[in-house]
């Protein structure tokens, strides 16, 4: 009986291992992708390029909202400041969701 919970814990701790991983790595590449766009954008990157559009692209479905939360008068500056937040968010939550998923070892 008391290699059958150790077995249960061992399997436990693996699986939390594995979900902290693979959101650690889902969470780095929004926070990659939205920080690309903020690059591409200060960069004064060609947006027909296609990789420019790539980028934009996702990272317009990563900004969950924050995307006109603020509306200053340069549209660079509101990129910058609107997908920061985006990234700072995915960033933040990402590393609760892995320090929680630690905890359940």
């Amino acid at each position: 009986m008391g290699s059958s919970r150790t077995s249960v814990r061992a399997t436990r701790h693996r699986i939390a291992a594995v979900l902290a991983t693979v959101v650690r790595i889902v969470g780095g590449l929004a926070v990659l992708i939205l920080v690309a766009h903020v690059v591409l954008t200060l960069g004064d990157a060609n947006p027909a390029n296609a990789i420019t559009k790539l980028v934009a692209s996702w990272a317009d479905r990563l900004q969950i909202g924050f995307r006109g939360l603020f509306t200053p008068a340069d549209a660079r500056t509101g990129v910058v400041v609107n997908y920061g937040l985006a990234a700072a968010f995915w960033l933040v939550v990402t590393w609760i969701v892995v320090r929680l998923l630690q905890r359940l070892t």
